[in-house]
């Protein structure tokens, strides 16, 4: 028996879809484009309007935990939450969106030790990569730009991680100058910052493929084992400087993230083009291809069987994922046990999830399932 649909309207709770703000025909035209080269935003959720997982939870080292598409990691002797903050009129009216991501700090680390972080990532699959043109004499520039606040000011750095191939960062600084008041940030990141060669040379290709192409980061804290030179491409793991803000001193500490993009070409604060602003179901879509869940509490899969019976029905995918996913399932049976259940046959499209049953006849629920192809 094949899974009913899933509204896509009752998956997430969030605003409205937002008018397209256009392409920014005359700030591209100042930048010397006709035209974005890239039709999709390259950051996948920049406006933090889906949270598939949940709205808040404890960090921990290397999860995806709240908002879609954003790996939130604590390897300190502290820890830290996150939850979806939802903006004030005012917020609303300095930013331009309705959510963002926020970071509490809950356990203090005053003193972070060489091979310790804290950091928020998201992963840019390889083959919406191919406009960057690394490996190669055409490499082009990056615009990151993102509204950003805490009460904790100082330097904080990003960086640029090269992934497939070989591996190569670039950390840059930029400041939090007022406590407590949303700053929009643009980063600029040339492909030869520091050498000429990395980036441009076969070491910097990007496959086209599913797997890892880049990776951006926003630092909160990190080990001197991973200090690097400001705006420096290097060929080692070097996610900051080593004026990178200590954000785990205190339990006072909050960091707010929103309004991520990521262009191709350099723009200044003034040229640079407006946020692409997606339909919530096209953003909700683009996010289901690393990671899909069913609504909880929806019966997904309803079948009866006999006694001592195997039953299965498929599973099919609102969106094609990016790869085989992972299957986290959960079933209940109206009467009798189920002595074994599981996905089998688990492809990018669709899988086959199975029970056997065992002591009656009975009705057997799938009551939640959960796919992850995150990267």
């Amino acid at each position: 028996m094949a899974l009913s649909k899933i509204d896509i309207e009752n998956m997430v709770t969030g605003e409205t879809p937002v008018a397209n703000g256009g392409t920014g025909q005359a700030t591209l035209a100042a930048a010397g484009l006709s035209k974005r080269p890239n039709a999709e935003p390259l950051i996948i959720n920049g406006n933090m309007n889906v949270w598939q997982r949940a709205t808040s939870a404890t960090t921990t080292t290397g999860a995806y935990a709240t908002v879609d598409r954003y790996k939130i990691s604590e390897d300190t002797d502290g820890s830290y939450s996150t939850q979806r903050h939802t903006m004030s009129n005012a917020e609303k009216q300095t930013t331009g969106f309705d959510y963002a991501l926020q970071a509490n700090c809950t356990g203090t680390d005053s003193s972070i030790g060489a091979s310790q972080t804290a950091e928020i990532t998201q992963k840019i699959e390889a083959q919406n990569c191919q406009v960057l043109q690394y490996g190669t004499s055409n490499a082009k520039n990056l615009t990151l730009a993102f509204w950003v606040k805490s009460n904790k000011t100082g330097t904080y750095c990003v960086a640029i991680r090269k992934r497939d191939s070989t591996s190569y960062d670039i950390p840059i600084e930029y400041t939090i100058s007022s406590a407590d008041t949303w700053e929009k940030k643009v980063i600029n990141i040339s492909p030869t910052a520091g050498s000429t060669s990395l980036i441009t040379s076969s070491g910097g290709a990007i496959a086209n493929d599913n797997g890892e192409g880049i990776f951006v980061l926003f630092a909160l804290a990190i080990g001197s084992n991973f200090h690097g030179t400001n705006n420096t491409w290097v060929a080692a793991t070097k996610v900051a400087t080593s004026n990178q803000v200590n954000w785990m001193d205190s339990t006072d500490n909050n960091f707010y993230l929103t309004g991520v993009q990521l262009e191709v070409g350099e723009f200044s604060s003034t040229t640079l083009p407006p946020f692409q602003h997606e339909s919530i179901a096209t953003n909700l879509a683009r996010c289901q291809r690393y990671y899909f869940q069913s609504t909880e509490g929806q019966t997904t899969l309803s079948v009866y069987q006999d006694e001592g019976s195997y039953l299965s029905g498929n599973a099919h995918y609102p969106q094609t994922m990016r790869a085989n996913p992972t299957a986290t399932l959960s079933l209940s049976a109206g009467a009798g046990t189920i002595s074994s259940s599981g996905a089998s046959n688990i492809s990018p499209e669709a899988a086959i999830i199975y029970a056997n049953m065992s002591g009656a006849d009975g009705r057997v629920t799938c009551t939640s399932q959960k796919w992850d192809a995150e990267l």
